[in-house]
């Protein structure tokens, strides 16, 4: 049976798979689908440390008095 979604192998030391294996039984999940939740919650995680590492370094130089309101940016 061939799937549309890309494959990924990936090699795991032996107690980082038996928790992924637990946490599937604990779901009641395949241990794929969990591993798949996993990377996709890790990446947003990742995202969002990227941007906040942007609007702290933004912050920074942020001055109010030459801020643009929403209506002028809009307009």
């Amino acid at each position: 049976m061939s799937t549309k979604n890309p494959r990924l192998n990936v090699v795991l030391e032996p107690p980082i798979y038996s928790s992924i294996r637990r946490l599937a039984e604990k779901d009641g999940v395949s241990l794929s689908l969990k591993a798949r939740d996993l990377i996709k919650e890790a990446l947003e995680t990742y995202e969002d440390r990227y941007w906040l590492q942007k609007l702290e370094k933004r912050e920074k130089t942020f001055e109010r008095r030459s801020a643009q309101t929403h209506k002028q940016v809009w307009k």
